[in-house]
């Protein structure tokens, strides 16, 4: 028996060995037709491309986490710390420290590919946003909170549009309109982190508090109203350059708006159903979601708003079953806060050139942007809540809240750079305006507000005329 598997063994490895070995030295006899400009592999795959985003991707990776972790010990949430890696990261530091390092390790050749990754980041970052935004829970959050996040929104737009009289003819140049311009600034002076605030909240134990209760929901609210100003205001930019007709993206627009909301919303609560029947989502059902979150980002890139407008409103007609959202939120968070989101901050790091801002009167702008964004946020939060009934540390803590900024700037400061509108200076400055204020949001509540004066929640006072406080 053994002598016979050892004679089939030799049989069956030896002729198909002898069979290569006799058909190798053949082929060296044979011609090939000759054909001009063969490519070996797809563009971009070659093997220093791909090292090159893997030590990217690596040391992104590396930086954010070890910044997020010193940030985190000093207070401050993990997202301010990757904010910071990303600008440490860029020419700001890294490229002005070691220039030679800096075009190794981020030659112009692979940002391509590194911004598309960061896209896909964003794209399912605002599709999460949208998810976590419950209509139901932002009606029942009443006057106070639509009364404050307007203020919150309306006083820095106007702040920042003043504002933008006098950067204009500094900071802009005549391919830009003054009214883009300016509209502009507005919107991204009134914008306010949600992710951030809910986070820093949470982490504080004030979620359930009157003044967490009001912030969330000034802040989601503000977060709808801030994102039809800015697809508004990127409609009316696009227009004036003529890219794309404006009735093609108006029209496209408001057919597209009553597609998702009644057409697709139609459909949703199917997976809602599958999960409770199942008590997961499958594979196809998660599948079928993402393919209707990257659809809905086309159509809207397509028809010239952004493709981050879809993404947020796909994720905000899913249903809200409470289980349903913690569920897709479990499977998305670790992929896209981990990994995909700070390759987005270096991203925007790499846009950022602090070297730019250079001389007394660009720090004077500097200054000004960041003061002008805390006045305007803080004071009309801060005044709408006095206005609301709150007292004067309550008020101060909530004006704090909403002028967090943090990742929400960002999206809106690069898709400003996208288009054209600012320059990079001014995209700059107004990174370092976003960080500033979101480093001061928890210093600040901690000086302004002490949780033992609210720590149950209670009922959303009435509206009424400023009161004299009591007690506080």
């Amino acid at each position: 028996m053994n002598k016979k598997l050892i004679a089939a063994y030799i049989i069956l490895t030896g002729l198909p060995l002898f069979a290569v070995l006799t058909t190798l030295e053949a082929g060296r006899k044979l011609l090939a037709p000759h054909l001009a400009n063969i490519v070996s592999g797809p563009a971009g795959a070659s093997d220093h491309g791909v090292l090159t985003l893997f030590l990217q991707i690596g040391l992104i990776l590396a930086v954010s986490r070890a910044a997020g972790l010193l940030f985190r010990k000093i207070g401050q949430p993990q997202v301010v710390g990757e904010m910071a890696a990303g600008i440490l990261l860029g020419p700001s530091l890294l490229g002005w420290v070691s220039p030679q390092i800096f075009a190794t390790v981020f030659p112009s050749s692979s940002l391509g590919t590194l911004g598309a990754l960061s896209q896909i980041g964003l794209v399912l970052f605002m599709f999460q946003v949208g998810l976590e935004l419950d209509v139901k829970e932002l009606k029942s959050q009443g006057h106070a909170a639509i009364l404050t996040s307007h203020a919150g929104i309306v006083v820095p737009f106007a702040l920042g549009t003043v504002l933008a009289y006098f950067l204009y003819p500094m900071l802009s140049n005549d391919a830009v309109s003054f009214t883009g311009f300016a509209l502009f600034m507005g919107s991204a002076m009134s914008m306010t982190a949600f992710p951030v605030l809910a986070r820093i909240l949470s982490e504080r134990g004030l979620t359930r508090t009157r003044v967490g209760t009001i912030a969330i929901g000034s802040a989601a609210v503000g977060d709808v109203t801030g994102w039809c100003i800015l697809a508004y205001i990127v409609v009316l930019f696009r227009a004036q350059q003529d890219t794309i007709s404006p009735w093609v993206t108006f029209g496209g627009a408001i057919l597209y708006v009553i597609v998702m909301t009644v057409g697709l919303r139609r459909l949703t609560p199917w997976f809602e159903r599958s999960f409770h029947r199942h008590g997961r989502l499958s594979e196809d059902a998660f599948a079928l979601m993402v393919l209707i979150m990257l659809a809905s980002a086309l159509v809207t890139q397509v028809i010239g708003i952004h493709l981050l407008f879809g993404a947020f409103l796909a994720g905000a007609v899913m249903p809200k079953s409470h289980n349903l959202v913690r569920y897709i939120l479990h499977r998305l968070e670790s992929l896209t806060t981990v990994v995909l989101l700070p390759l987005f901050f270096a991203a925007s790091g790499l846009r950022t050139t602090v070297g730019k801002i250079r001389g007394r009167g660009l720090w004077i702008c500097a200054a000004l942007v960041i003061g002008v964004a805390v006045a305007g946020k803080l004071g009309g939060a801060w005044i709408a809540a006095r206005v609301a009934g709150f007292n004067t540390h309550d008020s101060l803590a909530l004006g704090v809240l909403m002028n967090t900024r943090g990742l929400m700037e960002l999206v809106v400061l690069n898709i400003g750079v996208d288009l054209g509108v600012i320059s990079q200076t001014v995209f700059s400055i107004m990174v370092l305006m976003a960080l500033a204020t979101t480093f001061m949001t928890t210093p600040l509540l901690a000086l302004f507000y002490k949780p033992e004066r609210d720590s149950v929640p209670v009922q959303e006072p009435e509206l009424r005329p400023l009161a004299v406080e009591q007690g506080s």
